[in-house]
């Protein structure tokens, strides 16, 4: 239905018009880490259990559309919802990767921002569930057709808000974690 949708709105049969630009949407992006695997636990060093420390993140390079990149870590097993472990935004269009332990302050050296998690800090907190059932971890990046419009520090809601209707280009990667 969501393609179906966007057809007729790039045809302008449903009154509106969509320029090709922003029709690139269904652009995927690959993800990876050093040391999450897609599907396997997230090592003990990157959780609240441990030294804490943002993991490192790569991506694939989008289309020159792309002018921005954003990147969140999410938890959507959690209790009350999906919680949020770390935003950042507004990072170069030619940033590719994060480093690991990434410094946990609004602004990063290369103009980019961090939001603040659900643990109510700036920068990334990584997984520490409840004990009981596993956890997963989506270190969600999108490509943006430009920088957003939000300060640091802002919150999720903030953050979906803004990236609504700007994202041309998406990729995960999924980490588990269970508490010990």
């Amino acid at each position: 239905m969501k393609r179906f949708t966007r057809l007729l709105l790039a045809t302008g049969i449903m009154g509106l018009t969509v320029s090709s630009t922003a029709m690139a949407a269904d652009e995927k992006l690959s993800v990876t880490s050093t040391t999450v695997q897609d599907g396997k636990a997230v090592p003990v060093e990157h959780t609240g259990d441990g030294k804490d420390e943002s993991p490192a993140i790569s991506w694939s390079k989008a289309s020159a559309q792309v002018k921005a990149y954003a990147l969140t870590c999410e938890d959507p097993d959690a209790p009350g919802g999906t919680w949020f472990h770390w935003i950042v935004f507004n990072m170069p269009a030619a940033t590719t990767s994060l480093k690991a332990n990434v410094d946990k302050v609004a602004k990063l050296p290369d103009g980019s921002s961090q939001g603040t998690n659900d643990f109510g800090k700036l920068g990334y907190n990584g997984p520490a569930p409840p004990k009981g059932s596993e956890h997963h971890y989506h270190y969600k990046v999108f490509g943006l057709d430009g920088k957003l419009k939000l300060k640091p520090g802002c919150d999720k809601k903030e953050f979906y808000d803004a990236i609504k209707g700007h994202v041309l280009a998406q990729g995960q990667l999924t980490g588990l974690y269970k508490r010990p």
